[in-house]
């Protein structure tokens, strides 16, 4: 097992990475306060893990919900089945929510801690490589509105996060994909040398060998909890997290939640920035093409869906928590590993980028 810190001060939590984790009671017991348990999870993971985190909770007075399994469910009437429960079941101040699924039952599942009782204990289980190196660490916490992605929210820290890198044995190889959007990102923003190991071991991470997996996940933990420490509530370096993520969110409120994954939309927003800082004479040509061949063997795609204009992926990257009295603020690149929020890109030369970018038309 690997263990790492997210240093917040009293709201420290660790980090825990290894197989079959989700077993280890004595992880679990160390911080959980009060005896009352409620595990949220979706139909999805509910038959494949529910019932061994229950075993290991045999001493706690627990409780679970399944929620169905998609983006288009992280909403704030799914969320109100997990404040029912918890209110039916008469779960008091002491309690603690189990978020055991990927990054939307770990979003859900922190909201609805953050919101029940002005604020209850909530520990982060991700079984999903993207919940794993990302969404599960750094205490966001959000649902989406028709509107816009992740729109409603709050910053609630977890107790802990419990990786157990046995749970990828039975992920979907879609999924895997979109995890691996999230893990090229900490080399893009800054990792170079993380990147450069990508490069080099990405089929190993498609293989899903064991070793080469828990050193991603440790990686990029590494790397976010040292800026969530630095930057907790996205007030500077934190922002630089959202590489690829305002163009992405555009596609995914664009064609629906749930249509693509999110890290597909990652991964085409991440391309988009890397062709913007090119024109921009930002980046080489050459580091453009070092992108797009990752994202590519990471079996990802490269392009917006064909049914998104790009002055219409314009007006959806408007509505984003990143603009800023009306101007849009993106994450774009000074080079591999070098990442910088910039307000004063070239308009023409992101139209241009944009109107390049319809040559996809889904995901298979």
């Amino acid at each position: 097992m690997r263990t790492l810190a997210v240093d917040l001060g009293e709201r420290s939590y660790p980090i825990y990475i290894g197989r079959r984790l989700l077993e280890r009671s004595d992880l679990l017991a160390s911080r959980i306060r009060g005896r009352q348990v409620l595990t949220v999870t979706n139909e999805t993971i509910a038959p494949l893990y529910l019932q061994p985190l229950q075993d290991a909770l045999k001493d706690y007075h627990t409780r679970s919900v399944v929620l169905p399994d998609g983006e288009q469910y992280k909403t704030l009437e799914v969320m109100n089945r997990i404040i029912t429960a918890l209110l039916e079941r008469r779960f008091d101040r002491s309690s603690t929510l189990l978020a055991l699924g990927g990054g939307v039952v770990g979003d859900i599942t922190g909201f609805a801690a953050a919101c029940y009782q002005r604020g209850v204990d909530y520990i982060q289980l991700p079984t999903t490589l993207l919940a794993q190196v990302d969404s599960a660490v750094g205490g966001k916490t959000a649902v989406n509105h028709s509107l816009g992605k992740n729109m409603i929210g709050a910053f609630h820290q977890p107790r802990c996060v419990v990786s157990d890198t046995a749970t990828l044995d039975t992920l979907p190889a879609r999924e895997l994909s979109a995890g691996l959007a999230e893990v090229i990102k900490y080399g893009l923003i800054r990792d170079p040398e993380f990147f450069f190991w990508l490069e080099q071991n990405m089929s190993r991470l498609q293989r899903r060998e064991g070793e080469a997996l828990a050193h991603c996940v440790q990686r990029c933990c590494e790397n976010k909890a040292a800026i969530v420490a630095e930057d907790e509530r996205e007030g500077g370096t934190r922002a630089l997290l959202n590489l690829g993520h305002t163009f992405g969110h555009a596609i995914e409120t664009g064609l629906g939640h749930g249509q693509w994954l999110h890290g597909e939309a990652v991964a085409v927003g991440m391309q988009l920035a890397a062709d913007l800082s090119a024109r921009m004479g930002w980046i080489a040509a050459s580091d453009r093409e070092r992108i797009e061949s990752l994202l590519l063997r990471a079996g990802l795609p490269i392009r917006a869906p064909s049914s998104l204009a790009g002055e219409r992926l314009l007006e959806l990257m408007a509505v984003d928590k990143k603009a800023r009295e009306g101007a849009l603020r993106l994450v774009l690149l000074q080079g591999i590993g070098r990442a910088v929020i910039a307000g004063d890109y070239d308009r023409s030369a992101l139209l241009a980028t944009l109107g390049g970018a319809r040559m996809a038309t889904r995901v298979a």
